[in-house]
């Protein structure tokens, strides 16, 4: 019998698009636009920036210079570096999708992988999503394999992006079984990504994306070339979940997969995935709709909180309890509080809230009225559900109570296509990186991806 890490190549090496379900399809569609959106935010900011001025440095420079697409300024250069930069830009504005029972964020290093792939390969836009289901389902895996001993010290998008980015890369290259399974020892062994960073306000999570695409992506060139890896990289007695985990479940590698791209059978992760709503930690989403929900009912204002438990997770806790005064604005989107803050305010923590007003005075002291409390309920659910609930007690002596079973953005209160595109055209206005009209035309092509015969660029070139 092969084993787990085998099961997992041969699948990511043999799926077609014709053997993906439609409504799978459909969902990579959707994935692909939200993520696009946060690709786009990324533009002007400093951590970005950095990280693309590098990538460009270490390229060909020039407007033809390669045939990927750096989105954030449009330039070319080669799949390595494009995959670098947009992987940095997506993971920006905290709003690009995640898959709950993996504690995972798959776009952001799956679609920049793909994408510069494709583009330099002249894909079809099927090829381009069967790419980014592979990644996905492969990547989702992994993050559920390595457990949530895995998360409290790692980034799990930067431990199992790499292999997610490799799986997808892998099969837009056409490699067998055995080439994907080197693949998957050659990003296996790169994988990384630490929490620490949180601590000192630190650049590191965009580093991590960065990282995870252009890793996996030469995994797999370099597999193609007939370069060898690990073949048990995740169950061996060195492998990942050896080093990097106390609870892994080698089962969780193979748990419901279609039969190796023969049938449309079995579990599809990929449909699992969440939108993100606010523009922050999705750790803080489930607290802050408990928290929508309660004020909404009661007619609250903020003035009326004295004082708002939330119930949570443990690794809600192990995140966000780093953060206890934000000196930035992405350290800012880490504090349960200050989201809290935010949306109590204003019904909403989108990029405008979290940039003008994170540090205002009212924000603070709402912030300073928030505490996490560990819930065994919630606990219990975690990671397969994500609930909130939060006791609010008002300075006028009431307490009542607020429950989410599915926070805005879950599969089962998911984003329409028309709030996926009016959540993309906005984060576009917020950063300057597209206009209204650019963006409106590249979404608009984005929905027909499927009958595309061959991918280009996502943004006309500059002049």
């Amino acid at each position: 019998m092969s084993s787990p890490t085998a099961q997992l190549a041969a699948f990511a090496a043999g799926l077609r698009f014709n053997t993906i379900p439609e409504p799978v399809v459909r969902r990579a569609e959707d994935l692909l636009v939200d993520w696009f959106g946060s690709a786009v935010a990324g533009h002007g900011a400093r951590q970005v920036t950095s990280i693309t001025r590098f990538a460009q440095a270490m390229g060909p420079a020039g407007a033809e210079a390669g045939p990927a697409e750096i989105i954030v300024n449009r330039a070319r250069t080669s799949p390595y570096l494009a995959a670098m930069a947009n992987a940095a830009a997506s993971h920006l504005a905290e709003q690009d999708d995640v898959h709950n029972g993996s504690v995972f964020h798959p776009a952001t290093v799956v679609f920049p992988a793909a994408l510069a792939t494709a583009q330099a390969l002249g894909a079809s836009g099927q090829q381009l999503l069967t790419a980014c289901v592979a990644g996905y389902e492969v990547g989702i895996r992994v993050g559920e394999f390595l457990g949530r001993s895995h998360y409290k010290v790692f980034h799990t998008t930067g431990t199992a992006g790499t292999l997610a980015a490799a799986a997808a890369v892998g099969q837009l290259l056409g490699l067998d079984a055995q080439q994907m399974q080197h693949a998957f020892g050659s990003a296996g062994t790169q994988s990384a990504g630490l929490w620490e960073f949180l601590r000192t306000a630190s650049d590191s999570k965009q580093l991590h994306t960065a990282h995870a695409a252009a890793a996996g992506l030469m995994s797999a060139y370099l597999a193609q070339d007939g370069f060898t890896g690990a073949a048990q990289i995740f169950e061996g007695p060195q492998g990942m979940a050896a080093g990097m985990s106390s609870d892994a479940d080698v089962a969780k590698l193979t748990d419901g997969l279609p039969g190796n791209g023969k049938g449309k059978e079995g579990r599809w992760a990929t449909a699992e995935t969440s939108f993100k709503y606010h523009a922050c930690c999705r750790h803080t989403h489930p607290a802050a709709d408990a928290l929508l929900q309660v004020m909404q009912t009661h007619a609250l204002q903020p003035d009326d909180l004295a004082r708002v438990v939330t119930h949570v997770h443990q690794a809600a806790i192990d995140v966000l309890g780093a953060v206890l005064r934000p000196a930035t604005v992405h350290q800012s989107k880490f504090s349960m509080g200050t989201v809290l803050g935010l949306v109590a305010r204003f019904g909403h923590a989108g990029l405008a809230e979290f940039e003008q007003h994170f540090l205002d005075d009212a924000t603070q002291s709402l912030r300073e009225r928030v505490t996490m409390e560990l819930d065994p309920e919630v606990d219990g659910a975690y990671p397969q559900r994500w609930i909130g609930k939060v006791t609010v007690h008002t300075t006028d002596g009431r307490v009542l109570q607020g429950r989410v079973d599915e926070p805005k953005g879950d599969p089962g209160n998911t984003l329409s296509r028309a709030e996926i595109t009016a959540k993309a055209l906005r984060l576009a206005a917020f950063s300057g990186g597209a206009t209204a009209v650019e963006m409106q035309a590249a979404v608009d092509a984005l929905w027909q991806v499927a009958q595309w015969p061959r991918v280009g660029l996502l943004l006309a070139a500059t002049p």
